[in-house]
């Protein structure tokens, strides 16, 4: 059992409480940065998008036109001097190149070569392959890319401009028709590899640009963050004070009522019914007075006016002091209570709140286990760490509920703990107490079989302990 304690407690993380404010505020610069780098994205994609196709669909435009152009010109000039074929243009310089017209080719109906030029005469072939590669229609517009690989010229020099590369070619045909009859088709490529790289440039720029605007984002979405945060703040400030003024001024009335109580008992007759109201009277007023107290307590650790003390002490004097507290409890229920100590236990903080603590695991832990169940508690030192767990056999707590046992008025059955007496703060006090001390609390439960809850409370508590 103490290796597993052992285990468990090893298993803990140190995680200080985190500010609810900062947190709010930590989210809601995530909401406004994410939204405005949404809204950034969205642009810079609609942007780019635009422009690409603006850019794409004139070039093809232009491309459509030139071929079209072309094809009219060799009919004309082939109806003029009355030539029913293409065989007469082999190797003549009919169709002179454009701007960015890197090829154009005449082919007959068997797909031979009858005329052409290229912007480089080594890649004929390559580009003859294109073009035949497969039949194109007179509207289509096909884009390819072609590797170019230039080898060592003359003694082994290479041209600076014939370096590897890819050409980015936008491919268009038009049929050639002399008297109504099909004689061939001209293909012209153009080179719109500046096109590609004026969206690469483009893409960087709009990319360098966000990047530059999240950095303003997020400074916006600080400043918006902090202001959201100013009315959520004084009211919660305005909150916590009245909690903690109320919570002051209703323990005199109640201790009032407690004694008045108490004295009417002495005089009416015992096993009445005045007595049996009295004692009712007495449980509840006891109740609130609980609750009232332990309100008191949250409000004065929201608002750090606490006061820790930070000493080094032997713990067990108090954990048995805390055992016999619990002890009428117990026996009540007919719960086996023992606790297994060392004789010292070296602890440091503050020796009231760790008690309160130990006071509150030991008193949840006989609430929730059945009669005749079994309650431990087990507590070691480790280095200079003090260590505990209590142990029970009770009803568990489902796996579900582990992430919201310590939030404030969370009850996982809420008619059994009213029955028992339950009003969900005392697990919250007990992680404040943990939490102040920098320390760690962790729960292992199994419905129906009991729970296990381990705490590790560390030696040296880092930064200034008497203001939290």
């Amino acid at each position: 059992m103490k290796a597993n304690l052992v285990s468990l407690i090893r298993a803990l993380l140190n995680r200080n409480e985190k500010d609810v404010f900062k947190s709010t505020q930590n989210r809601l610069t995530r909401t406004y940065s994410g939204l405005i780098m949404l809204f950034l994205i969205v642009f810079i994609f609609i942007v780019y998008s635009v422009l690409y196709v603006v850019i794409i669909k004139n070039q093809e435009h232009e491309l459509q036109s030139l071929v079209g152009q072309e094809a009219s010109f060799i009919e004309d000039y082939m109806v003029k001097n009355t030539q029913k074929d293409l065989t007469s243009f082999q190797n003549q310089e009919v169709v002179f190149a454009g701007v960015d017209q890197y090829f154009y080719y005449a082919v007959d109906q068997n797909g031979r070569m009858m005329m052409g030029n290229e912007a480089n005469h080594r890649l004929r072939q390559s580009l003859l392959n294109l073009v035949n590669g497969r039949i194109q229609n007179d509207n289509e517009i096909r884009k390819e890319t072609l590797h170019v690989e230039t080898g060592p010229r003359g003694r082994g020099e290479f041209r600076p401009h014939e370096m590897n590369q890819d050409i980015h070619l936008m491919i268009a045909s038009h049929s050639i028709y002399v008297k109504g009859q099909y004689i061939g088709r001209l293909y012209i490529g153009k080179d719109i590899s500046f096109a590609y790289q004026l969206f690469h440039w483009l893409l960087l720029i709009l990319v360098m640009l966000g990047i530059a605007f999240f950095g303003v984002a997020v400074f916006i979405s600080v400043v918006m963050s902090k202001r959201a945060m100013v009315p959520i703040s004084v009211a919660f400030s305005r909150q916590r004070e009245f909690v903690a003024d109320a919570s002051h001024e209703l323990r005199t009335p109640l201790s009032v009522l407690l004694s008045s109580i108490d004295a009417m008992e002495m005089t009416v007759e015992p096993e009445g019914f005045v007595e049996k109201l009295l004692s009712n009277m007495r449980q509840e007023v006891k109740r609130m007075t609980g609750l009232v107290g332990d309100l008191l307590t949250l409000a004065r650790s929201d608002s750090n006016a606490n006061v820790m003390k930070k000493e080094t002490f032997d713990f067990r004097p108090f954990a048995e002091k805390a055992i016999e507290s619990v002890s009428p409890l117990a026996a009540e229920k007919e719960i086996s209570l023992s606790m297994d100590a060392p004789s010292a236990l070296k602890a440091t903080g503050d020796s009231q709140r760790l008690s309160q603590l130990l006071y509150i695991l030991l008193d949840n832990a006989i609430k929730y286990t059945p009669r005749g169940g079994e309650v431990k508690l087990v507590l070691k030192n480790g280095g200079n760490e003090l260590w505990f767990s209590v142990q029970d056999t009770g009803i568990g707590i489902k796996k579900e509920d582990f992430p919201r046992i310590f939030e404030r008025f969370y009850r996982v059955d809420k008619s059994r703990s009213r029955q028992v007496g339950g009003h969900g703060l005392g697990l919250s006090i007990a992680k404040w107490i943990v939490d102040t001390h920098g320390g760690a609390i962790q729960l292992a439960s199994e419905v129906g079989k009991g729970s296990t809850f381990a705490v590790r409370i560390p030696g040296q508590v880092d930064g200034d302990f008497a203001k939290l």
